[in-house]
């Protein structure tokens, strides 16, 4: 985002380095980004990926429960860049809160995990897709490669609408990534009524 280094973003960058981790961060083609981020298989994921949005001075955001946000972790995730989107504002519709949340900001990169949780599932959820097509924002692509020690965009890709096509080019990009708990990994297909 043309943001010079800071003392913050060289020290991450320094424990990048010293933990043999690439971060990757392509040129972005807009200020406003929803955030794929896969494989999401542990806790630890979270680490990497605050690692990465320092040491580029990424304006990182990340929805999490509201439960988060009461004392004494609430100051620290919103911190971290954590957001609460109160869906009643928009009558219960999660993907235009996010929708109006975005046009709101003057840059933003909104990450979320597609498997919408730590553990193995048969499918992703699909709500990225919707937000990223109500925002009119890129999707950027992003990896915690734990085997290739790789955190970051890998690319980008503007949703054409036909959320199977885009999904098959995502599992291309994806393709070796590889997450600290294997196991946990999800395939990258969506539900056939979501599609």
């Amino acid at each position: 985002m043309n943001r010079p280094p800071n003392l913050t973003s060289q020290l991450a960058s320094l424990v990048a380095r010293l933990l043999g981790w690439k971060i990757l961060m392509p040129p972005t083609p807009s200020p406003k980004l929803i955030a794929v981020a896969y494989p999401h298989t542990h806790s630890w994921d979270l680490m990497g990926a605050l690692i990465w949005a320092w040491s580029t001075r990424t304006p990182l955001k990340f929805v999490a429960k509201h439960s988060l946000f009461r004392f004494p972790m609430g100051p620290l995730i919103r911190a971290w860049g954590g957001v609460s989107i109160d869906r009643r504002k928009t009558g219960g519709n999660f993907v235009a809160a996010v929708a109006k949340m975005i046009e709101q900001q003057p840059e933003i990169v909104l990450g979320l995990s597609p498997e919408g949780t730590r553990y193995y599932t048969d499918t992703w959820k699909t709500g990225f897709y919707h937000m990223a097509q109500a925002a009119d924002v890129p999707i950027a692509v992003i990896v915690f490669d734990w085997k290739h020690k790789r955190f970051g965009v890998l690319d980008y890709i503007k949703p054409t609408g036909n959320m199977d096509a885009d999904v098959a080019t995502m599992a291309r990009i994806y393709e070796g990534s590889v997450g600290l708990v294997p196991k946990n990994m999800s395939p990258i297909v969506v539900k056939a009524k979501d599609s």
